[in-house]
This record gives C-alpha cells, structure tokens and sequence, in this order.
C-alpha cells in the first residue's frame, strides 16, 4: 500500500476581493443612502456617456470615410501626377532624338545611330531647352570617333539599282506552275527543235 503519510498542507482558498468602489473605510461608517446615490449617478453618467457614444459613433464613421475617401483621392491624383511627368519625360526624350537625328541627317549614313550613341538627357536645361550647340559638338566628336558611320562620298561610282523589269517575270513570259503547261511547253520547245 502506498504510504499516506505525507504532511498535508493547508489548501488556501481564494479571498474574496471586494471592488474598489465597494471598500469601506475604517473611519467612515457604511450609509446606504450615500452608496445608493453614488450608483445612481455612477449609473446615470454611463448613461450618458452610452448615448453619446450612440450619437458620435456615426459621425466618426463618417469622418474616417472622408478620411479614406481624400485618401485614395491624394492616392489618385499622386498616380496622375507620376504618369503626367512620365509622358513629359517621354516627350522631351523625344524631342532631344528628333533634333539629334535632324541635326545628325547632314553627315551621318544612319542618323539613329547617332541617336543611340549620345546621352539624349544632356542636351535639356531645367527649363526643357535643347541645347543644340552642344549636340553639333558631339556628332562632330562623334565622327571623329567613328568614321565609318560618316555618309559615302558621292566622288565613287554608283551602284547599279536593280530592274525588276528586265528578266523572264518582267516581259510578261510568266512560265506558269502547272506541270502540265510546263511539259508542253518543253515539248513544243523539242518539236521546233528538230
């Protein structure tokens, strides 16, 4: 048998605290009437408080939806502004390639190389002027660089241009696809050939 002589120790049980309002103090002696005046207007001002907080919890709701809804309104026109300057940005990077190719036509065989090569957002000042001046003075290092994007001088012989006129296709003896025409063609071609 398992031994039950263990000292027993006294289980304390749980004191009963009593709420703060409810203590009672030494040098006071208990007055219900007191007490029940204190609960009545204890009870009476969370009332208030609970119809009050009735009135006001719609205008707050109402308050955090203007709140949201300028929210998503600075939101919106914060996403307009960053797409406005984009296609600005935009712009002027097209209007610096167009002059660079404008200016580059003159001496270059492909203008958009020259293009490509410059660093386009150097010629724009603060105020979007292009500094043209300054892109005349590039293409010419630019050429000097690399001469072989400069045009051909007009001093060697032309190129002959092709004529698609001239040739079988061009004289109006197109040979036809069908096996057929094309036997008899070379069949008219041995007979006249004997």
């Amino acid at each position: 048998m398992p031994e039950e002589t263990q000292s027993e120790q006294p289980v304390e049980e749980p004191q009963e605290t009593t709420a703060p309002e409810a203590e009672v103090t030494e040098e006071e002696p208990f007055d219900r009437a007191r007490a029940e005046a204190k609960i009545k207007k204890a009870n009476s001002e969370a009332e208030n408080l609970r119809k009050r907080l009735k009135e006001l919890q719609p205008l707050a709701a109402k308050a955090k939806q203007l709140e949201d809804a300028q929210k998503s309104e600075q939101e919106r026109l914060t996403e307009q502004l960053t797409a406005a300057e984009e296609r600005a940005a935009k712009a002027v990077r097209t209007a610096v390639a167009s002059k660079v190719e404008a200016l580059a036509s003159a001496e270059f065989a492909d203008p958009e190389d020259a293009a490509g090569a410059l660093d386009l957002a150097a010629y724009v000042d603060e105020d979007g002027v292009i500094d043209s001046d300054g892109i005349k003075r590039d293409l010419a290092e630019l050429l000097k660089r690399k001469p072989h994007w400069a045009k051909p001088s007009d001093s060697g012989p032309r190129r002959p241009a092709p004529d698609r006129t001239q040739g079988s296709s061009g004289n109006g003896n197109r040979s036809s696809s069908d096996p057929g025409d094309i036997f008899a063609g070379l069949m008219q071609q041995a007979l006249k050939g004997h």
